[in-house]
């Protein structure tokens, strides 16, 4: 496979476009096996975790599949005819999806700040069960998307404000459907990504045990940034 070695600067999308480009030119074609992760990692003189984000946004735009274990097969040079359901949701309700997530930051930064302040003894206790679970669920997406509310959830009630609870219960069946759309967007499936997440929601979790609201709140604030992020590059 020739491929374009980059250089530090470069970043996982350049990865992705060389690799669009291929299969589109019909240099790889429908149901060829890519070389592993290993080998396309040194090929474009890259860290593993680079390529994995690369292949990662192929799987989103159809191209690929990853199967468990990393194996990628190309699966489409048309993605329009594979393009995931999720993804064509979530640009139809683009602007109702982008008004959601701006009022989950404001209510969730708000959240972690007033629960790093009041929450009790149960409270972290609860958060620390979910914790273990949200880890023990590491590359498995029904249980990601489960524990990813349940904390979220947890943490409103543990601002003990009626107010704040009710105001997180009236979007949370939006809120599940968003998380469950994103991480499918996101690839969750592919471990690095599933564990980087874990260690955000572990950073918030680490900073209202510890009491701390600034830092609580940070914490919230660059997680729910790098979501929007991530899910801005497919809207």
């Amino acid at each position: 496979m020739e491929v374009t070695r980059l250089s530090k600067r470069n970043h996982y999308e350049e990865i992705a476009e060389q690799l669009k480009r291929l299969i589109i030119e019909g240099k790889l074609k429908v149901g060829d096996k890519l070389p592993s992760t290993k080998e396309m990692s040194e090929q474009f003189g890259v860290g593993r975790s680079t390529m994995r984000e690369a292949l990662s946004a192929l799987k989103a735009m159809g191209y690929i599949e990853i199967k468990q274990g990393g194996g990628c097969t190309v699966i489409s040079s048309s993605p329009a005819e594979v393009e995931l359901p999720e993804l064509q949701s979530l640009r139809m309700n683009r602007e109702t999806l982008l008004e959601l997530l701006e009022a989950r930051q404001s209510l969730e930064v708000s959240n972690a700040a007033i629960a790093a302040v009041k929450a009790t003894d149960d409270d972290l206790a609860a958060l620390h069960r979910i914790m273990q679970e949200m880890k023990a669920s590491v590359g498995n997406d029904s249980e990601g998307e489960r524990t990813d509310v349940l904390f979220h959830a947890a943490l409103a009630n543990a601002t003990h404000n009626s107010i704040l609870v009710r105001m997180f219960d009236s979007i949370v069946s939006q809120l599940e459907m968003t998380i469950r759309e994103i991480r499918r967007v996101e690839i969750y499936a592919n471990r690095s990504v599933a564990e980087r997440l874990y260690l955000e929601h572990l950073a918030i979790y680490e900073a209202v045990s510890s009491r701390n609201a600034d830092m609580a709140g940070e914490r919230m604030k660059q997680h729910l940034e790098h979501v929007v992020s991530n899910l801005m590059k497919h809207l």
